[in-house]
């Protein structure tokens, strides 16, 4: 072959292999889109009927979170040797946008179970605690659940409170975990306290706790403006007993462990905002077409135009930087300041998104015969857990400055 014939055999190979990288940015792979349409069917089939009674009476979906186990989808990134699906983050976030496309509460369940709780046994557990408290939680029989925030701690997790004594072999626990979803439903909960509250981050350590257990008790239910579908409660532990075996991690590696956690709760709220936000812009371009105002739809209305452009512009370009968070936790490098821009990103774009929906539909958008203002109600949260909108800008900002040398401290 002729020097000429080797260049072009070059020049093509490097044609193919850049518009396959172009291509894969903007359509997902065959198995992704099998997986999105498996979601979006279930949503639309199973959950989107349900969700305003789910909301309205503030029902756990019980048998569509079994069903959804079945499906798989309760123990995503689980290795299929403990139930589940294996698959990888950009698949989680998938599906946890199209499930809360259908019910925002029961997204919030799938996404916290996920990421909260059945990936941290999955990649930390031992093989004693992934049979105990893995098993039956990736295939949906059961959920489990993550204590991290107090009344008294939220964001400044330093400040815990919640202590673990070692008293020969067995740690006992004391204290009051806040915020927790699911914690009524859940069969097991990640709790985190301090052994040495001098220690301050350093003494944080994680706990497995079987439910029920004695000395250990749930509160009532938050009345919450939105996610009704899911439970929101604190945990009491009062002199909680575990074994040695139940420390999750190391000893003193709570923090480190909450942390790398959040970021992939991050990516699981953002898809959650996701989610909200398209049921939001597919309610208001509907009912934009359908309803008549000067003799013609109000879709054809320039001011209408602008919000849907406005609408579809935040949600893509929040879902551009969820997908890529989920691509890059999956690499091994340190996600934490695109989990965060994703996090902030959806969040806030649900939120405007949900709001513009309401202002397209008017006085249909304020009342419950439209999900429109359920939409609004669910998304607002999505700002607040697992680190508010303030947090996030704090994170990145602290990110940004580290990638220049700088240190924040």
């Amino acid at each position: 072959m002729t020097v000429l014939g080797v260049v072009r055999r070059i020049q093509l190979s490097v044609y193919q292999q850049v518009h396959q990288r172009a291509f894969s940015l903007v359509s997902l792979p065959e198995t992704h889109q099998m997986l999105q349409k498996t979601c979006r069917d279930f949503a639309e089939g199973e959950l989107k009927p349900i969700a305003a009674k789910l909301d309205r009476e503030h029902l756990f979906p019980k048998k569509e979170i079994k069903k959804l186990g079945h499906l798989g989808l309760m123990g995503i990134n689980v290795s299929e040797e403990y139930g589940g699906s294996g698959q990888d983050s950009l698949a989680l976030s998938i599906a946890v946008e199209e499930i809360s496309r259908g019910c925002g509460g029961t997204g919030t369940i799938v996404s916290v179970h996920n990421t909260l709780y059945a990936n941290v046994l999955n990649q930390l557990g031992t093989k004693e605690q992934k049979d105990k408290f893995l098993v039956g939680f990736a295939d949906g029989t059961h959920v489990g659940c993550f204590g991290l925030s107090e009344p008294g701690a939220g964001s400044d997790v330093g400040a815990m409170s919640t202590t673990a004594k070692l008293d020969g072999d067995e740690w006992v626990l004391n204290g009051t975990k806040a915020w927790v979803t699911s914690g009524h439903e859940a069969k097991a909960a990640i709790v985190f306290a301090t052994v040495d509250k001098s220690k301050k981050h350093k003494g944080i350590t994680a706990f497995l706790v079987p439910i029920p257990t004695p000395g250990f008790s749930v509160g009532k239910k938050e009345d919450k403006l939105g996610i009704r579908a899911s439970s929101t409660c604190n945990l009491i532990l009062e002199d909680v007993r575990v074994p040695k075996e139940h420390v999750l991690g190391k000893v003193g590696g709570g923090f480190k462990l909450a942390m790398k956690m959040l970021d992939g709760a991050r990516i699981g709220i953002s898809s959650q905002a996701l989610g909200i936000a398209q049921a939001s812009l597919d309610c208001a371009v509907d009912y934009a077409s359908k309803r008549i105002a000067f003799g013609a739809p109000i879709l054809k209305l320039q001011s209408v135009q602008q919000r849907l452009a406005d609408m579809a512009l935040r949600l893509e370009a929040a879902r551009l930087l969820t997908w890529r968070a989920a691509v890059i936790r999956d690499t091994g490098v340190k996600s934490t300041k695109y989990s965060s821009m994703a996090k902030l990103a959806s969040s806030e774009a649900a939120t405007f998104v949900a709001h513009n929906c309401v202002q397209i539909l008017g006085g249909m958008g304020y009342v419950t015969d439209m999900p429109a203002e359920r939409h609004y109600r669910d998304a607002r949260i999505t700002e607040i857990y697992a680190g508010a909108t303030d947090v996030q800008k704090l994170v990145i900002a602290d990110n940004v400055a580290k990638e220049y040398g700088i240190s924040m401290k």
